[in-house]
């Protein structure tokens, strides 16, 4: 292959993958607390002789949109939505979780939990547990959980450290080997959920762009692929 088919062909590998992110995002635009992802396009430059160079794309880095979402109003006391900075602290099986998915209700225990039965924890990193059979709790834009006058504890809002890497485990939970700090201006909204941040409209757009851009790339490489053809043939003849 040609230097410019290889150079062509990692092109069309990062737009592979921009395509399978976009797909992503707009299968999951109506799940609770998702974050849209997109994907960042680096140059790495190649030796290929005494003063050669070859420039190449390269897409191996992942962006997450942390962006507001559109808040949704329940009614149901355990639906709670951050409005602003900050996430919720779960207790997982790997360890702790953050997330934005504020559908909690309570287990047979008593505990606050995710629909996976993950457990919301507290400021301090504990489980908040509800009295049985009293689920209709009372939740204070401070994350305070109370129960009539009975202060049952206050939810972990929280956020990395300044410059910390946050990851996308799976879904909608993210993981940081950062300290986590009480978010600045996080707000908990009661009886609301917070939809996913992906734009529909401008990820088709994009997708679209991404797809012609592929097949120009294909034409490339099979334009490519017929010249090296044509070369071998008048060689042979």
């Amino acid at each position: 292959m040609e230097t410019s088919g290889y150079v062509t062909l990692t092109r069309q590998s990062g737009l592979m993958r921009e395509m399978e992110i976009i797909a992503h995002n707009m299968a999951n635009v109506a799940t609770t607390g998702f974050r849209q992802q997109g994907i960042v396009f680096s140059e790495y430059i190649e030796a290929v002789g005494q003063g050669d160079s070859l420039s190449m794309a390269a897409a191996r880095v992942k962006s997450t949109s942390m962006s507001q979402g559109i808040l949704t109003q329940t009614g149901n006391p355990l639906d709670l939505a951050i409005e602003g900075n900050g996430f919720f602290q779960l207790e997982t099986q790997n360890g702790i979780r953050l997330t934005r998915a504020g559908a909690f209700n309570v287990n047979s225990v008593g505990d606050i939990v995710t629909a996976e039965g993950h457990r919301v924890l507290d400021i301090g990193g504990a489980p908040i547990n509800v009295p049985p059979g009293e689920a209709d709790v009372t939740v204070a834009a401070d994350g305070t959980v109370s129960l009539g006058e009975q202060l049952l504890g206050q939810l972990g809002v929280v956020e990395p450290e300044a410059g910390a890497d946050l990851k996308r485990e799976a879904g909608v939970l993210f993981q940081t080997d950062a300290a986590l700090i009480p978010a600045a201006n996080g707000l908990v909204l009661q009886g609301h959920l917070e939809g996913s941040n992906v734009d529909a409209i401008s990820q088709l757009t994009r997708l679209i762009e991404v797809q012609r851009a592929y097949e120009m790339g294909q034409k490339l490489l099979d334009m490519g692929d017929e010249r090296s053809k044509s070369a071998l043939q008048t060689l042979i003849k």
